[in-house]
């Protein structure tokens, strides 16, 4: 199957289930607290739903506009914006005449559900798959490491023991601390065998994000392929797996990270590459796509150690896995407010491209997982017409005893949508522009 058809059915699936988890966990306290809801809709119904059916007082439904979902409670402002319903005298199942600590829990439900079935994923994906990792001892080569970094005293080769004085275990997570956790010193093992600690820099993930330099610890690795997507730019050249890259556009390719920055300098041009098999020489012409990229992966030349997870001890794994994604990723949020941050927001093509390309249950889950933890936290954010304004609004009346008026939670809510409304549409524009001319 197409790459691009996998990626958008885990994408329609994965945001399927979270955005039905989510509705429900506004719905479960609403019908608790006995307040009506007359709405329970997986994506928009704007003039008209792909289907509906009404159950007691509660029309279910799928709306044909793929970006959210929603339920219409009695008595609430929303982006129903049903002034009507509001011009009426409160009716006691209605969510305005609910005290504010339930109308509190059901505004907190959706979120709550998002970040605690990030976790509970987290945790199933130990349980059944374990997690495997590569320590210095399994990279007997060494990492290349970026120009930027060696004027640090990093050299090619050098394997990864500790960071901030504590060992690593799994080297393949560098980049990842570098760029989103306080590192202020490596220790490594050089080629030479010579071990040497090495200071950083404050602050060396705003440094890298500046730079570009995001991945300045690539593994060196025999450029012999091992994935090849039928599909994409090297299938479609007749590159096989197991093939050998010996040459490209003329440059001789002894490791695989010297691969990469040859097809970002071509993207969609036609490059030479000349390989081995089977102990044959022979040369293709591959046009690398948009990104750059040719729809391969390498063969690992690195063994991976595999460790395995009881049930108790896969919930606290499991725990901290969620608890470091949700940290990491409000940690990286603070990039979006800069003016190269704002130009790499992504819409529902960034979030597809975090699938796997062929299908694949651990990635889909492990993506989802984290889908999840960056919904509730873009969810809880303090902005009319998500939960977290609404969530502001009951807070401020809980405090102050005072309700703010219908007319202002209107326009509050109506300022709201306009502003996610307009931030969806620069993200997904920002996809088809790279798309188009990237």
């Amino acid at each position: 199957m197409d790459p691009f058809a996998v990626k958008a059915i885990q994408l329609l699936l994965s945001l399927s289930l979270l955005i039905v988890l989510h509705e429900f966990g506004h719905y479960i306290p609403a019908k608790i607290f006995k307040t009506r809801v007359e709405k329970f809709f997986l994506f928009f119904d704007v003039k008209f739903a792909l289907f509906k059916k009404k159950i007691g007082e509660t029309v279910y439904g799928i709306g044909w506009l793929p970006l959210g979902g929603y339920v219409k409670i009695s008595g609430m402002i929303d982006e129903s914006m049903d002034k009507e319903q509001m011009a009426q005298p409160p009716q006691p199942w209605e969510f305005r005449s609910k005290p504010a600590w339930q109308r509190l829990i059901i505004m907190l439900g959706g979120v709550t559900v998002n970040l605690v079935l990030g976790f509970l994923i987290f945790m199933m994906i130990l349980f059944v798959w374990g997690t495997v990792y590569v320590g210095p001892e399994q990279m007997p080569k060494g990492f290349a490491v970026a120009d930027e970094f060696k004027e640090f005293g990093f050299q090619d080769g050098d394997r990864i023991l500790e960071v901030n004085g504590k060992d690593f275990e799994n080297s393949l997570d560098i980049n990842r601390h570098l760029f989103m956790r306080d590192v202020n010193s490596i220790t490594v093992l050089h080629q030479n065998g010579e071990e040497e600690t090495i200071s950083l820099p404050e602050e060396i993930g705003t440094t890298m994000f500046q730079s570009g330099v995001l991945q300045p610890f690539v593994p060196i690795q025999r450029p012999v392929l091992d994935t090849v997507v039928a599909e994409r730019a090297a299938g479609l050249a007749g590159l096989k797996k197991g093939d050998s890259i010996i040459s490209i556009n003329k440059q001789e390719i002894g490791y695989w990270h010297e691969i990469s920055p040859i097809t970002q300098e071509n993207k969609n041009k036609e490059i030479e590459i000349v390989y081995e098999r089977d102990g044959e020489i022979k040369g293709t012409m591959v046009t690398p796509d948009e990104e750059g990229l040719l729809g391969v992966r390498q063969k690992r030349s690195f063994e991976v150690a595999k460790r395995e997870y009881s049930l108790a001890e896969s919930i606290s794994e499991g725990f901290e896995d969620g608890y470091w994604t949700l940290r990491d990723y409000v940690y990286q949020f603070k990039y979006v407010f800069t003016k190269k941050g704002a130009s790499q927001l992504g819409g529902f093509g960034a979030i597809g491209g975090l699938f796997p390309d062929t299908w694949d249950w651990q990635g889909f889950w492990h993506t989802t997982a984290l889908i999840s933890i960056i919904l509730a936290f873009m969810n809880i954010l303090p902005i009319p017409a998500l939960d977290g304004g609404h969530v502001t609004f009951l807070l401020y009346e809980i405090v102050t005893g005072r309700k703010p008026n219908d007319k202002f939670m209107e326009v509050a809510q109506l300022v709201g949508f306009v502003l996610i409304l307009g931030l969806v549409l620069y993200a997904n524009g920002n996809d088809i522009y790279k798309w188009l001319f990237e």
